[in-house]
């Protein structure tokens, strides 16, 4: 089944109430309606409950989703070249405002030294990874020109991936395209992932409408793991949510183990 876009990325919480002041007040993001019980989405992921609040940055959306029974919490071991590792990147202006504000209402930083520039070998942008205050994983970008602004929404999410040909196959056969394609590493990307001596295949990945993009990071060495070894209900357990002509919810699971949700209910 081809898909028409991401249409936004879902995101696992302990604490949905929490979670919405975090990404309001530190992120800018702004909620679309109310929270809302979807059954349908329950019995997919196999819990008894979610209710989810979709949230808003410009035109890009995440939908927080609180899981009964809670599913396990994020793991305090993983890092950025982690198999279960997924962040979405926001756009910012002023990264090094961005990244002290949310430092200082309970985020962690992943990144060893604050905002880094990357050489244009690595896409000429400046950028900081960090945690939210349950785990997951997020990342500013600033582009060079000033290009974007906050309220322009999130640029993409990024999965880390075993092998990056066939994770290139696998999101093929959905509709997804290849953009560019590059190889990071160096100093500076040693101090954005918080690691050393790091090497990572940079693809991203275009839908068939213009939406934010998948991002697939093939590290050289990457950790042990796989995200096939957590529950769809875990806090760790990111979806990318993909549109589709045809109705009703169905969820795959990429080769890696990383959550797919074709949602066509508009």
């Amino acid at each position: 089944m081809k898909v028409t876009g991401l249409v936004r990325v879902g995101r696992n919480v302990r604490d949905l109430d929490s979670a919405v002041v975090f990404y309001r007040e530190a992120l800018g993001f702004q909620p679309v309606g109310t929270a809302v019980d979807d059954a349908l989405l329950a019995d997919v992921l196999g819990v008894e409950r979610v209710r989810w609040l979709r949230m808003r940055v410009g035109a890009m959306e995440i939908e927080l989703s609180e899981c009964f029974p809670a599913g396990a919490a994020y793991p305090a071991s993983l890092r950025a070249n982690d198999l279960v590792f997924q962040h979405i990147a926001i756009v910012a202006t002023d990264i090094t405002a961005a990244s002290g504000r949310v430092l200082r209402v309970g985020a962690e930083a992943i990144s060893s030294f604050g905002p880094v520039h990357l050489p244009v070998s690595a896409g000429d942008v400046s950028a900081f990874k960090f945690r939210d205050p349950e785990g997951h994983p997020l990342e500013f970008l600033q582009f060079p020109d000033g290009a974007g602004r906050l309220e322009a929404g999130f640029d993409h999410s990024a999965i880390c991936v075993s092998n990056v040909e066939e994770s290139v196959g696998f999101y093929g056969e959905l509709g997804l395209v290849l953009g560019s394609r590059q190889v990071n590493q160096g100093r500076e990307q040693d101090v954005l992932d918080g690691l050393a001596g790091v090497s990572v295949d940079v693809v991203a990945l275009l839908p068939a409408r213009p939406t934010p993009h998948v991002e697939l990071l093939g590290y050289r060495a990457p950790l042990a793991g796989t995200a096939a070894g957590y529950a769809p209900g875990d806090i760790c357990a990111d979806r990318l949510i993909f549109g589709a002509a045809e109705g009703g919810v169905r969820m795959r699971r990429d080769p890696d183990g990383h959550v797919i949700l074709i949602d066509g209910r508009g």
